[in-house]
């Protein structure tokens, strides 16, 4: 019998360009750094591109800090016309005439920021029942789904040399879907819209600048993966406690959580959370 080969462990930020999956890109991931265990904090649209955050090996199990993280887009939302799929690889389904002064748009715009209800697309990923959205649309079948709050802490929108066609970035909670925010636009300004160019530029604390073509994917330690958590240093006495999952006393740790809890040597042990006031273990990683 061959050797078992070694698992690998870490994080890498990838630039996932137009025409794949996310799995796609964890498939090819998988070839590259020979790991099975592979996932990403938040899924990209075949058609959108910027920044996926992977994790490799036991990192993967920390990805729900990184999914849990603001995210920015920049996406082009075409006024007037309404698709199938809210975005540019959708049928064409209404025309609306819309002449809209400037400074329509940007109040319209404006009054989409803050907390805000949103109703996940049917074209969308979520599951509703066991059955992705997106499976139920291409069988031609539409279900209720319930509306969701969502945070916009930045919605900025410019006029481009076409008056139907504008430039945004948007700052957002994880969870916000752009394209339902591009169709309630159209929608607030008594008509219709759709995007089109998505692009996610940072997640969390990761900037695009950061991603690597999938053929030139690195790996970067797990520690990277939880950078944008507070830090703590245990102890000696303590080091026992957490690997057998004990948690930190509340004392411990300022801020609401969570907290990285490493070595003297910047190994991270565990990942520990407050829920109702107290300190909680979230995650402990394997020596």
């Amino acid at each position: 019998m061959g050797r078992k080969p070694a698992t690998v462990h870490g994080m890498a930020l990838i630039d996932k360009p137009a025409g794949m999956t996310s799995h796609d890109v964890v498939a090819q991931l998988r070839k590259r750094f020979g790991e099975r265990r592979i996932g990403h904090a938040g899924t990209l649209d075949p058609d959108a591109t910027g920044l996926l955050v992977i994790g490799v090996g036991k990192a993967t199990r920390l990805l729900r800090f990184a999914t849990a993280s603001f995210k920015t887009y920049e996406v082009e939302i075409v006024l007037g016309v309404e698709t199938d799929t809210l975005d540019s690889s959708g049928q064409i389904v209404a025309e609306h005439r819309m002449s809209l002064e400037p400074t329509e748009v940007v109040e319209a715009a404006s009054a989409l920021t803050g907390e805000i209800e949103q109703t996940p697309p049917m074209v969308s990923a979520r599951r509703i029942g066991g059955r992705r959205l997106h499976e139920l649309a291409r069988e031609g079948i539409e279900v209720d789904r319930e509306a969701r709050t969502v945070q916009i802490r930045k919605f900025d929108i410019r006029p481009t040399d076409d008056p139907m066609i504008w430039r945004a970035v948007v700052d957002c909670s994880a969870g916000t879907y752009i394209r339902t925010l591009g169709a309630d636009l159209g929608i607030a300004l008594q008509g219709g819209a759709h995007i089109r160019n998505l692009r996610r530029t940072q997640s969390g604390v990761f900037d695009i600048g950061e991603g690597d073509k999938i053929a030139e994917a690195t790996l970067r330690p797990v520690l990277e993966l939880v950078r944008g958590l507070d830090r703590v240093v245990v102890t000696d006495e303590e080091m026992q406690l957490v690997r057998n999952g004990g948690r930190l006393a509340n004392e411990r740790v300022d801020g609401a959580g969570p907290w990285a809890l490493t070595d003297s040597s910047s190994n991270l042990i565990a990942v520990h959370e407050k829920v109702d006031n107290q300190v909680v273990v979230g995650v402990v990683l394997p020596e």
